[in-house]
């Protein structure tokens, strides 16, 4: 009689597993809770890519659809602009692509990847299978609802039957409250992102990026992420003329081709659009974040924490960030970087060049990055907290017998 795995976990995700901050937490953690002895994982989503040791069960989609963009999709629409009847086919069509999956898998829980469609999706799973849900809110899925009210009568019934809603940041749980109601104050809790520490070794070799982007010598400010208004990069580029080293933005969204307006009618010559940086240039972003003297992270909207400044971190760069969001979680004025105010080109400045000129202050920085992602981010430690919501809420026993 083979062995009987304990827990069986669903996740469900509306998005590629790469290319996005929620894709990442998802891959990461699911990568991570597989390694227990007594659990087995599987996804749903809109992925070709494999996983070892992991099923991906696709999540059939009558059309790409995402809150802010993806890269994976560089033509696709926005949740907060679909009509009734394209929230309906969507939700029909990811009924379905769940349904497959639960038959197959026969989880005893479901972990649910951002308050939206799958999060109803679970709900109808759970009333017909009693399969126990809980949900991660990233903050893109709790502003699209901000943004379009459609998506609140169904998520308040869908979070009502939840066993435990998680938020990756302080700020994005006031944000959710504030959306949703102050009744679920009492069954969420906060678990940022993390870092598998075996990707980020304590040194890295970056002559292959030196060469290839003629490095040598220079002073190298990065930003990694989707380029939209939100993440404010339009103030790093007009501080670019003051500041003493080449700037370099990995990324790629609606506003790229604004950003490189600006540059050009700015007539500057240090700052470098390198496109999205996934799949083959994966190992080249990773060097990136060694390479850097600074990380830059100028943000307008209160996000949750990024996981790309996580990288950064871990990689031994101290960060620039705004004050906004959940980034005070990992960002300590003075010591791990510097916390600036959002849209605020001259602090950026002033920022950037105090670590450029100083590489005593910038090295002690960049140890203090290091060991505040060893000590509260890593995956493991995540994984652990996860466990233990998984104990206390998964379904007795499995969907069918022999699972």
């Amino acid at each position: 009689m083979s062995k009987v795995v304990k827990k069986r976990i669903l996740f469900l995700q509306c998005f590629p597993l790469w290319g996005c901050g929620s894709g990442t937490y998802t891959r990461e953690l699911a990568i991570e809770i597989n390694k227990e002895k007594n659990s087995k994982v599987a996804i749903v989503c809109p992925e070709k890519k494999r996983i070892p040791g992991i099923e991906i069960y696709p999540l059939e989609l009558p059309f790409p659809v995402a809150f802010t963009g993806h890269p994976e999709w560089p033509v696709c629409r926005l949740y907060k602009d679909l009509s009734s009847k394209e929230i309906a086919d969507l939700y029909s069509s990811f009924l379905k692509s769940v349904i497959r999956a639960v038959e197959e898998f026969s989880p005893n829980i479901l972990h649910v990847q951002h308050i939206s469609l799958l999060l109803w999706t679970a709900n109808f799973i759970k009333a017909l299978y009693g399969v126990n849900y809980v949900v991660t809110g990233h903050g893109t899925g709790i502003f699209c609802a901000e943004e379009n009210r459609k998506y609140i009568p169904l998520s308040l019934d869908s979070l009502r039957q939840a066993k435990k809603i998680v938020l990756v940041s302080n700020d994005t749980k006031e944000k959710f409250l504030k959306i949703f109601g102050q009744e679920f104050r009492e069954k969420t809790r906060i678990i940022p992102g993390g870092i598998q520490l075996e990707d980020y070794p304590l040194q890295k070799d970056t002559k292959t990026i030196d060469r290839k982007y003629k490095l040598e010598n220079k002073k190298v400010v990065f930003f990694a992420g989707k380029l939209t208004k939100k993440k404010g990069i339009e103030y790093l580029i007009k501080a670019a003329g003051k500041i003493k080293g080449d700037i370099y933005i990995a990324g790629d969204g609606p506003e790229r081709k604004n950003l490189e307006d600006l540059t050009y009618k700015l007539s500057l010559n240090n700052v470098h659009f390198l496109g999205y940086m996934g799949d083959k240039k994966e190992e080249e972003y990773r060097e990136f974040h060694y390479r850097a003297d600074v990380f830059v992270a100028p943000s307008v909207w209160d996000e949750p924490l990024g996981l790309v400044i996580l990288e950064a971190l871990a990689s031994k760069t101290p960060v620039i960030a705004t004050r906004k969001g959940g980034i005070p979680l990992a960002i300590k004025n003075g010591v791990n970087g510097f916390l600036i105010r959002p849209r605020n080109s001259s602090q950026i400045i002033e920022a950037v060049n105090k670590l450029l000129e100083n590489d005593e202050l910038r090295k002690k920085m960049g140890e203090n990055a290091r060991e505040i992602v060893e000590k509260k981010f890593t995956w493991k430690r995540i994984a652990k907290k996860y466990q233990r919501i998984y104990r206390n809420f998964s379904k007795n026993g499995n969907l069918k017998n022999g699972k």
